[in-house]
């Protein structure tokens, strides 16, 4: 697919590199790149050789630094309801995608850069990493979901903390957190965003994706329906032919062959 904003790679079998390509604008959320980004993610969705997404931006000044100010300027109300509307349909897209979707975070993420780090399901920072959601000093509120996917990673204390001070904090303190996952060298990013997608690749894709599932939507639920909802998707695995391939290859020594069925 051809994209204005968007550079769409296949790295690996399985494996695809989705860049925000807007280096010149720090690679903000325009409306257009939200569009862009969604109609690439629905591409990825519908192609079942998918494994593994890694996300990033282009440079190394910034993974997304915020939502296009001057777009928003201009918004009216209901412009600027749609817009966080249009942006949080895809951040619930990537949340509810069947293959796991990596940040690399190289440079600032900022605002809604911060905000779509938070709906992929690992965070991989550069050193030189920074986050925050700095939307208040502009006279708004996060409108992408980090009011509510913040708090829920972190803790309220220290949501309030970025979300009501706009204190931004460097990858160190956002390993320490739990905000990300691992802290690399801005030379390693791409292999360690890599290391982690291959892992991934390796496994049988249904069952990563339905346990990814059952993390996130779990934690919504009170303990005793969560794990009733556990032991449903453990029995619709069951029924694979990856469960069939994958106990096979353990029994005889060898790697699986997973097919995604």
């Amino acid at each position: 697919m051809n994209f204005e904003t968007l550079l769409l790679e296949q790295r690996e079998p399985g494996i695809y590199l989705l860049t925000i390509n807007r280096p010149q604008a720090l690679n903000a959320l325009s409306p257009r790149v939200i569009a862009e980004l969604t109609s690439a993610l629905a591409s990825l969705q519908a192609d079942a050789g998918v494994r593994a997404l890694l996300v990033t931006g282009a440079g190394d000044k910034a993974f997304v630094a915020g939502a296009d100010i001057a777009a928003m300027s201009a918004m009216s109300p209901l412009e600027g309801r749609a817009f966080s509307l249009a942006a949080l349909g895809l951040m619930r897209g990537l949340e509810a995608a069947p293959f796991p979707a990596i940040a690399l975070v190289n440079g600032y993420a900022l605002g809604g850069g911060c905000e779509l780090a938070l709906a992929c399901d690992w965070i991989v920072a550069a050193e030189n990493a920074q986050f925050g959601q700095p939307e208040v000093s502009l006279g708004i509120c996060p409108g992408f979901g980090g009011t509510q996917r913040l708090p829920r990673l972190v803790g309220r204390a220290m949501a309030l903390e970025m979300c009501v001070a706009g204190r931004a904090i460097k990858a160190p303190e956002a390993l320490r957190i739990g905000l990300v996952n691992h802290v690399v060298p801005a030379a390693g990013l791409m292999e360690k965003g890599l290391e982690l997608a291959r892992a991934i690749a390796a496994r049988g894709p249904v069952a990563v994706g339905l346990t990814k599932h059952l993390i996130q939507h779990g934690q919504d639920l009170d303990l005793e329906n969560a794990l009733r909802l556990e032991a449903d998707n453990f029995a619709v695995l069951c029924a694979t032919g990856d469960k069939r391939e994958g106990m096979a290859a353990f029994l005889e020594k060898r790697k699986p062959n997973f097919t995604g069925q």
